[in-house]
């Protein structure tokens, strides 16, 4: 292999490696949970207020959950 292949599989693993790393650690939110986030952070801000977000429907059975 010629330097200049060696050079080019190291750049592209090394930039594998650091868009793989990209990313949040936490679990993802909830549509309700991201609503109340932009409402309290639009509060502080004191920018235009998002509609007050409604409590979402408890597990309401769905017609195939027997098979599971």
């Amino acid at each position: 292999m010629s330097g200049s292949r060696i050079f080019t599989t190291i750049v592209l693993v090394v930039a594998a490696a650091a868009v793989a790393g990209c990313g949040r650690k936490a679990g993802l939110d909830t549509p309700y949970e991201a609503q109340v986030t932009a409402r309290k952070e639009a509060e502080k801000a004191g920018g235009p207020m998002p509609a007050e977000p409604t409590k979402p429907e408890t597990n309401k059975p769905f017609f195939l959950d027997p098979l599971l």
